[in-house]
């Protein structure tokens, strides 16, 4: 599952950068146990879900204000690209609903939970 949280300033670079970073990223166990073996190396699929509380910023009071995530519009558009560009490199995108009260149940596998952020990551 990818939680996907988009900012106005996102555009076709960072979509670039982390549909080829997330099809490769060697995070599935190989015969020795070690995480060495990518979602394409597995046959892996993904369901990205859109997810502007990632922006939450909690610095101020007790609301969290979420004005660091992208204008819906441009944040749908960025997030449809971005599932489109890893679906690219053969691995199996599923989507859910943009902007919708949505009730996802996760189970996480293991240790192994990674944040990605491109105004960090791209410098």
């Amino acid at each position: 599952m990818l939680l996907v949280g988009v900012a106005d300033a996102d555009g076709a670079e960072q979509v670039s950068w982390l549909a080829r970073k997330i099809a490769h990223l060697r995070v599935f166990e190989d015969e020795n146990g070690k995480m060495n073996r990518s979602l394409l190396d597995v046959g892996g699929e993904v369901l990205s879900i859109s997810q502007f509380t990632l922006f939450a910023d909690v610095r101020k009071g007790n609301r969290p204000g979420f004005t660091g995530a992208g204008k819906p519009d441009h944040a749908e558009r960025i997030w449809h690209g971005f599932n489109e560009e890893l679906a690219s490199y053969g691995v199996v995108v599923r989507e859910g609903r943009f902007g919708a009260h949505m009730q996802v149940s996760l189970t996480n596998d293991g240790p192994v939970t990674i944040s990605y952020d491109t105004d960090v990551l791209m410098k």
